[in-house]
């Protein structure tokens, strides 16, 4: 099999049902943007794997990368225009536990993590560093996926994995990789 198609070479591209949209739709726009991001997270775990102290953060990332395949089956099944057997295949955390996973993820780094009493810079090494890219694509991904959750388009539960979970464990990740390499982070502070 070939990896090109020539299916999309008069703009669009085709969903899991079958139905063919715009390149530009905005399933488009959030498959792409949650695509960014399992890209960005598999470079900052390139940067952690050069480390002795990230193994268990890059279990973490790998497991929210199939996630992420999973947030993505589900963006491409528009809710609305499929049969139960597509549904059911591609029903994202319908019990909650994704999201009760990355709770416990964040409070777990969050007691291991000087209080902030301040806004950092993204910063703190490349791990940390990638991570907080990482964390800031999360936000644009979720941007992109509320109006499908709006138009119920994909399951309410891809826009709460994404809404501040996701992102706010990338955010004490990458605190936690700095601590962890011994880098400061950088504060903000008024010019």
């Amino acid at each position: 099999m070939k990896i090109y198609t020539k299916t999309g070479d008069k703009g669009t591209s085709s969903l899991y049902n079958g139905e063919r949209r715009a390149k530009d739709d905005e399933i488009f726009e959030a498959l792409g943007t949650t695509d960014e991001l399992t890209s960005n997270i598999g470079l900052a775990m390139e940067f952690l794997e050069d480390t002795d102290w990230g193994n268990e953060l890059v279990e973490k990332l790998i497991k929210i990368q199939c996630l992420l395949q999973d947030v993505g089956s589900n963006l491409a099944t528009p809710r609305e225009q499929c049969n139960e057997a597509r549904l059911a295949r591609t029903r994202f955390d319908a019990d909650g536990q994704h999201v009760k996973a990355l709770e416990s993820w964040i409070d777990e780094y969050d007691q291991q993590l000087p209080k902030l009493t301040k806004f950092i810079l993204p910063s703190g090494g490349k791990p940390s560093a990638s991570l907080h890219v990482a964390r800031s694509v999360c936000r644009r991904a979720e941007r992109r996926v509320q109006p499908l959750v709006r138009d119920q388009l994909c399951d309410d539960s891809v826009g709460i994995f994404l809404n501040s979970r996701l992102s706010d464990f990338l955010f004490n990740a990458a605190r936690w990789a700095a601590q962890s390499q011994g880098k400061e982070e950088k504060i903000y502070n008024k010019p």
